[in-house]
Parts: structure tokens; C-alpha cells; sequence
């Protein structure tokens, strides 16, 4: 007999869960028809690459692809980005520039920054895109429950289905140490052809320089790729890549906040008018 057949033990763990993640979840577990959001966001042909089928985030099977995982993922987020996740994104939308007309969410999980993005921007058009379908069930139900008007759809983040200078507006939050560099380096690669001229990307995600020296909390939270990211420099990467006006700010305990604009540079102005 172990501790978890003991009534009393089962019952108390039974109700840590239930703090830790919501009864609401625990029910939409229940409720939700997983089965059909296989093919419901799906925009052509979508093959899940290597990096993405056979991790385990967050200790989860399959990760994202386990209806478990978006059930599962608002609680994890507020304990992992402290010391207040949803200020973190307030703080995200804060460094927007202007009034964007064309949003892309990019990596958008459950749809928490997607559903902020749309209500600080009503007029926008919003689209928020997931490789996984059981967490874009996850923000669509959120998004109705919330009478927003968002797009969602399935696809990869390096490989979007856009055509190009699509987007005024590109918000990508806790991406990247969630992907292997190189693929990270494709995303903001992607990210700088969706870009209108002048077009804006806010990216939130953890603190590059403070990763470096908690190893236990990427072990803690089963973050494969986390290590990686933390060894490098995310302002290098959109430097390198032609993003100007780069900025990175340090927000919270463990979090950064990165913009960055795609600007006509003075080489191009003149290779068009040639």
C-alpha cells in the first residue's frame, strides 16, 4: 500500500490539487472534446518536429500534446514567472508602441497574452497560433468565456503559413526557453518577415542571466531546453538578424522583457530606389 491508497493522504492531496490548479480546470478536463482538436485548428499539412514530440515539459508525457498539459499550465506559469504572471504581461503590453491593427500572438499556450492583447486593442484583428491543438482548445474556451473574437490556429512558429510584413505587432511570451536555440533563432527570423516596416516585437520570457545560476529551478520545473537558452544572449540574436532598437529589460524575480522593431534600414532605402 502506498501513501497515495491511504483514504485521508488521497483526499489531501486531492484537495492541494485542487487549489494549485482550479476546480474550474479540473472540470473543463472532463468537459472539453479533445478528440476533435486534432484537426480543428489546423491550417494544411502539419508534420510535429523532433524537438517538440518526445519532451516531456513540465514532466508532463508528451508535454503539450497531453490533455493534461493545458488543464495544468496557467497554475504552473504563476508559480514559475513570479512574483505576479499576469503584471508580467501587463507589464509586456505596456511597451507597446502605437495602436497595431494586425496581432500575432506567437506561441500563444492558453491564450493568456492573446486574450490581454485583445482586449487592449479591440480593434485589432488577434490571431493567436500554437503548435499544439489541446492548448488552443484551452485559449478558445477562454477567449469565448470572455466574448473575444480571436482567431486561433495551429502551426509552427519558425515555419508560420503568413504571407509576408503580415503583422504590426508580434508577441511571443515564454517561447523560447522552451525551444532549442537554432529553432528560437528561426522564430525571430520568421518573426522580422511577418513584420510590417516599422512593425513592433514584445518578447517576455525568463531571464537569460539568472537562469544561468538556477539550474535547480529548470530541473524543478522539467524545462529541456532552458540551459540553452539561459547560455546565451537574446539581444545578439535579434541584432544579428537586423532587428533595431533592441532593448532588454530585467522584470520581476526570474523574467526579461525584450522589444525590438523592424525598421527600413538606410542600405535597403537605397536598394529600392535603384
Amino acid at each position: 500500500m502506498t501513501i497515495y491508497d491511504n483514504p485521508v493522504i488521497s483526499s489531501f492531496l486531492s484537495l492541494i490539487v485542487g487549489l494549485f490548479i482550479g476546480k474550474d480546470n479540473l472540470r473543463l478536463h472532463d468537459v472539453l472534446d479533445w478528440e476533435q482538436a486534432g484537426d480543428r485548428f489546423k491550417v494544411g499539412e502539419l508534420e510535429y518536429p523532433e524537438y517538440y514530440l518526445h519532451q516531456n515539459f513540465h514532466g508532463i508525457p508528451q508535454g503539450y500534446l497531453n490533455k493534461i498539459a493545458p488543464v495544468t499550465y496557467d497554475a504552473v506559469t504563476r508559480f514559475a514567472a513570479p512574483p505576479h504572471e499576469i503584471k508580467l504581461r501587463q507589464q509586456a503590453i505596456s511597451k507597446i508602441k502605437g495602436k497595431p491593427q494586425r496581432i500575432l500572438d506567437l506561441g500563444c499556450g492558453t491564450g493568456s497574452s492573446t486574450l490581454m492583447l485583445k482586449q487592449a486593442f479591440p480593434e485589432a484583428e488577434v490571431v493567436g497560433l500554437d503548435l499544439s491543438p489541446q492548448m488552443l482548445l484551452m485559449a478558445e474556451h477562454k477567449g469565448s468565456k470572455n466574448k473575444l473574437a480571436i482567431k486561433w490556429q495551429q502551426g509552427l512558429a519558425e515555419a508560420t503559413s503568413f504571407p509576408d510584413e503580415n503583422f504590426d505587432l508580434i508577441s511571443v511570451a515564454f517561447l523560447f526557453h522552451e525551444t532549442p536555440v537554432h529553432i528560437s533563432q528561426a522564430i525571430l527570423r520568421e518573426c522580422l518577415r511577418l513584420l510590417t516596416l516599422g512593425g513592433q516585437i514584445v518578447i517576455l520570457d525568463g531571464n537569460q542571466q539568472r537562469l544561468r545560476h538556477t539550474n535547480w529551478l529548470i530541473r524543478l520545473f522539467h524545462e529541456p531546453y532552458s540551459q540553452a537558452y539561459a547560455a546565451e544572449n537574446i539581444d545578439n540574436w535579434m541584432q544579428s538578424l537586423g532587428y533595431k532598437e533592441v532593448e532588454t529589460n530585467y522584470i520581476g524575480w526570474i523574467s526579461q522583457l525584450t522589444t525590438g522593431f523592424k525598421i527600413l534600414t538606410e542600405s535597403r532605402i537605397l536598394n529600392e530606389n535603384s
